[in-house]
């Protein structure tokens, strides 16, 4: 890898890094280019450690120099600047003092993934950014195998998701079940069972469930109204989190922790 000392923050070499605060530079709306942006010396190390491809890297010296050991093998450039100048490239003081963009990375299909899972998670219009960062740190914490996002999900790999999960995102594989909800008969067919997770009266309490053991695939709704009844109608069961009177529901980041703790 090659250092470059830069101190213009018009220079066109880093302008992967600029503007990172606009919604252009969200992956998952139109015009955006669909970078994955990794901030911060611990998510960049997982960045490097990934399959994406790596384009370059943007930190004052201190933070280039901690990353050293893992760049001798990265073709690509990381730009040596100060604080200052990083700031006014990317619209906002960046206290992690490092950045990293990759291109995005070949994904499998959601039944290649399935193939070779006994854990998922599969998630119905899950769409706060930082929920889902946070979800796919639980996945990576208790060994759920992959994530399969229906229609409405954001996309995992906007920066915000990267940086709440702390890099896990790049380490879990995702793939999209883009029929709905007959898609989740992709998970059958390889002999899971789709365990929709909800608080409506009548679901069976996590523990008295039977899942562990089993090749699972937990069904998690949006932050709001939850999963869908058409969702729900495609579950083989539906299982709850018992909670104490006056409390109906988790957030869906939380829930979908207890939910993979129990399974596992």
């Amino acid at each position: 890898m090659q250092a470059i000392e830069i101190d213009d923050p018009a220079d066109p070499r880093l302008d992967d890094f600029r503007d990172l605060s606009t919604a252009d530079r969200r992956p998952d709306r139109p015009g955006g280019r669909g970078l994955v942006i990794a901030e911060g010396v611990v998510v960049v190390e997982r960045l490097l450690a990934s399959p994406y491809p790596v384009r370059g890297l943007l930190g004052v010296r201190r933070r280039i120099e901690a990353l050293e050991p893992l760049l001798a093998p990265v073709d690509a450039p990381a730009y040596v600047t100060s604080a200052e100048v990083m700031a006014e490239v990317v619209g906002f003081h960046l206290n992690r003092g490092v950045l990293a963009a990759a291109d995005r990375a070949p994904r499998r299909s959601a039944r290649e993934l399935a193939a070779g899972a006994r854990r998922l998670a599969v998630l119905e219009g899950v769409g706060d950014h930082e929920n889902l960062g946070a979800l796919f740190r639980n996945a990576a914490a208790l060994g759920v195998d992959g994530v399969l996002l229906a229609p409405g999900c954001s996309d995992p790999l906007y920066r915000r998701s990267v940086r709440v999960s702390m890099g896990h995102v790049l380490r879990v594989p995702f793939a999209t079940l883009d029929d709905w909800p007959g898609g989740l008969q992709v998970l059958r067919d390889e002999g899971f069972r789709v365990a929709a997770l909800t608080p409506r009266g009548g679901a069976v309490g996590l523990a008295d469930a039977g899942l562990r053991g089993e090749r699972v695939a937990v069904l998690l709704g949006s932050e709001g109204p939850g999963l869908t009844e058409e969702a729900l109608a495609e579950a083989d069961l539906a299982v709850r989190i018992p909670m104490a009177d006056g409390v109906d529901s988790l957030n869906v980041a939380t829930a979908a922790a207890v939910a993979f703790y129990a399974i596992t």
